[in-house]
């Protein structure tokens, strides 16, 4: 029993030491894996203190900037009103509360609209009924709705345009008065041609050496001008009330026999010849004949004023297949090219005495009657004027 015991001895020994090895080699790996881990953990310390930092510096900032909303809020001029989704107020800014009054928290928007605002006929405008009013009457605020998209709350932003309606308002009656003063100028251009006619007229009934066959004719001639003028004012009025302008079959002939009658005593008053050629074969266009004859006088009469005494101002008539065209010459000084995209506008002139509103109007009656009107003017030679309308 001793031997086997002896020869066994050393095998144990050997074992023993590769056991104690194995786990010295483990031990170290232990070691060095807690050393890491000890890195790991001072790491993510230092990080989760630099996150805890960034962390408080953000909520720091939101803070500061909740307080600066709040105050914005208070400060802000315009009303916020919040709606929950069961449309009910649960948040107010001051400014609301001027302009709806109290108590609003808790309310639904219905009972306010009902109690506390009045239509006013135009979208999102509203009067305030109370508590707040302004000198000329009940406040006016317009009204914008928008949703939240995170919390589905609707949030409304109430302007106060008292101020700056009242100055619309100013504003819109300054342009009609704009607009009647427009209308009594082009009115005084439009009855000034008549009235030269007809004084003209009535001077010829003054001379002793008229007859009385000669004497009548002057007098009746002078009755028609009165009755145009009357017609240009009645016209007028329905153009201001926005009364259409009736139309017919006008025969060019005809037309252009009442202009000669017209024209031809001032264009020899001025010394100036004037010849109309009538190529219109009779034609007939569908227009309002007094729009067209007031058209061509006005042009008649432009070409008066700039025409030098003894020139030539000519008036022709030719018609085609889809368009008839009359067409207004003189000699006079012509019209630079720059300035022929703003001859039509309103109050444009080259003449110190001009209104400015002869050739809007003629423009404005030329498109009432779906024509148009071109211009072809060279410096120094003279100007044509054509009127294009459809057959």
């Amino acid at each position: 029993m001793k031997t086997k015991a002896t020869a066994a001895s050393p095998v144990n020994h050997e074992q023993l030491k590769q056991a104690f090895t194995v786990f010295s080699q483990a031990s170290s790996q232990l070691s060095g894996i807690y050393r890491e881990l000890q890195q790991q953990v001072v790491r993510l310390t230092e990080e989760l203190a630099l996150a805890n930092g960034e962390l408080q510096r953000e909520l720091a900032a939101k803070e500061a900037l909740s307080q600066q909303l709040g105050q914005l809020l208070t400060a802000l001029p315009g009303g916020v009103v919040v709606l929950d989704q069961q449309n009910r107020i649960c948040r107010v800014n001051p400014a609301a509360i001027r302009f709806l009054g109290e108590p609003l928290l808790g309310m639904t928007w219905r009972q306010i609209e009902q109690e506390r605002l009045q239509p006013t006929g135009v979208i999102g405008e509203w009067l305030a009924k109370k508590p707040a009013t302004v000198a000329s009457g009940s406040r006016r605020i317009f009204i914008e709705n928008s949703i939240s998209e995170i919390t589905r709350e609707s949030i409304l932003l109430l302007h106060d345009i008292t101020e700056a309606h009242t100055l619309r308002e100013q504003n819109r009656r300054s342009q009609r008065l704009a607009a009647m003063g427009e209308v009594a100028a082009g009115l005084a251009h439009q009855l000034r041609t008549p009235l030269s006619t007809a004084l003209l007229y009535v001077g010829h009934l003054g001379a002793a050496s008229l007859d009385a066959q000669e004497r009548s004719s002057f007098a009746a001639k002078t009755i028609e001008r009165l009755h145009h003028l009357e017609y240009l004012i009645r016209n007028m009025l329905r153009f201001v009330k926005g009364e259409p302008v009736p139309v017919g079959k006008v025969k060019l002939s005809t037309l252009l026999c009442r202009l000669h009658r017209e024209m031809a005593p001032q264009m020899q008053q001025r010394r100036l010849r004037f010849v109309i050629e009538d190529n219109s074969a009779g034609v007939s266009v569908n227009v309002n004949r007094d729009a067209l004859s007031d058209a061509v006088a006005n042009l008649l009469d432009n070409a008066m004023q700039v025409a030098p005494a003894g020139s030539l101002i000519t008036l022709t008539c030719e018609t085609a297949e889809k368009e008839t065209r009359l067409t207004i010459s003189d000699e006079g000084p012509g019209i630079d090219l720059a300035l022929h995209e703003r001859i039509f506008e309103p109050f444009f002139t080259t003449r110190a005495e001009g209104t400015g509103l002869g050739l809007a109007i003629v423009h404005n009656l030329v498109e009432s009657m779906q024509g148009e009107i071109r211009l072809d003017s060279i410096p120094g030679i003279g100007t044509q004027f054509t009127i294009c309308l459809p057959r």
